[in-house]
């Protein structure tokens, strides 16, 4: 209720009362029942204002400390994040090493193996030109003894 609410039951009273003094006093006692009561209803609503704002206030606060909770933990997943790239980087690199040494290794070794087979059909060449010389030298031989044995 507004002052003009007020001032309407004021004049009401004042206006129903028969004697000056009489109407004097109801009018101060209305007065001051209006003025009490207006006084409370400003005071409940201030109140009621001020626990809403303080909610705010609260949710405020409560809300920058939550972002400031996350930004710290973005902030640690970050540096984790960027922490385990670089292991996974190194490991790569010392995958890819192992791997080159690995094929090295292995190429190094089927190169040796090629030259010990190209050197064991280099031998066995020699070995089949003996061999059929020999042959050809038992054949030679074995005519010999039979023309001297008869």
């Amino acid at each position: 209720m507004g002052n003009s609410c007020m001032h309407e039951r004021l004049s009401r009273l004042s206006s129903s009362g028969s004697s000056d003094v009489s109407n004097d006093t109801s009018t101060n006692h209305a007065e001051s029942y209006f003025l009490r009561r207006e006084n409370r209803l400003s005071a409940r609503k201030r109140a009621e204002e001020e626990a809403a704002n303080n909610d705010y206030k609260k949710m405020y606060e409560k809300a920058l400390a939550t972002n400031q909770r996350l930004k710290s933990r973005l902030e640690t997943s970050k540096q984790e994040l960027a922490m385990i790239q670089d292991q996974l980087q190194r490991a790569q690199k010392d995958c890819g090493f192992n791997r080159l040494e690995t094929e090295k290794k292995e190429s190094r070794s089927l190169q040796k193996r090629i030259s010990d087979m190209e050197e064991q059909l280099k031998v066995k060449g020699e070995l089949k030109v003996e061999n059929q010389r020999l042959k050809d030298e038992n054949g030679a031989l074995i005519r010999v003894i039979t023309k001297l044995s008869k």
